[in-house]
């Protein structure tokens, strides 16, 4: 297995169990949040999904965007299916794109992402933007476990 078959491999790996949580938390649910600041358990779910579509084009364009228009911010949420569903087609585009690169391109292609203070390498920018992803999985958790509400087994 090379290095892009593995950078895959964590991306669906991290969907797959983001998934897991995304669906146990019941309708209900979706509205919660800790405190009046923070995003509630709906708006996590799609800033995660508008994230990725945002890393996508800046991965293409190699640094941030200028300007962003996004697909999912005039869309009312409804439920996670049909945001998954919405989602799925900027997710392939999104891994196709990753399955493009090289080896090579990892360590050869830089991201600039100064505006926000840092410059990296393509291989860094793709484990940041799991990172990201598996971040956000783990506050769900942790709100989902703050609210009363049970937590899916994540870790088979």
């Amino acid at each position: 297995m090379n290095a892009i078959e593995l950078a895959v491999l964590n991306f669906e790996e991290i969907r797959r169990r983001s998934i897991l949580v995304w669906e146990s938390i019941p309708a209900e649910g979706l509205e919660w949040k800790p405190d009046g600041e923070a995003l509630s358990v709906k708006e996590m779910i799609r800033h995660v999904l508008d994230s990725e579509h945002y890393y996508h084009l800046a991965l293409l364009q190699r640094g941030s965007l200028k300007t962003y228009e996004s697909p999912f911010e005039e869309r009312p949420f409804t439920t996670v299916r049909e945001e998954l569903a919405f989602a799925k087609p900027y997710r392939e585009q999104f891994m196709n794109t990753v399955r493009s690169f090289t080896e090579s391109e990892l360590s050869t292609i830089q991201i600039d992402r100064s505006d926000v203070g840092y410059i990296r390498s393509l291989g860094d920018m793709l484990m940041r933007i799991a990172y990201h992803e598996s971040i956000h999985t783990g506050q769900l958790l942790d709100y989902l476990r703050t609210a009363g509400i049970g937590r899916p087994k994540v870790w088979d």
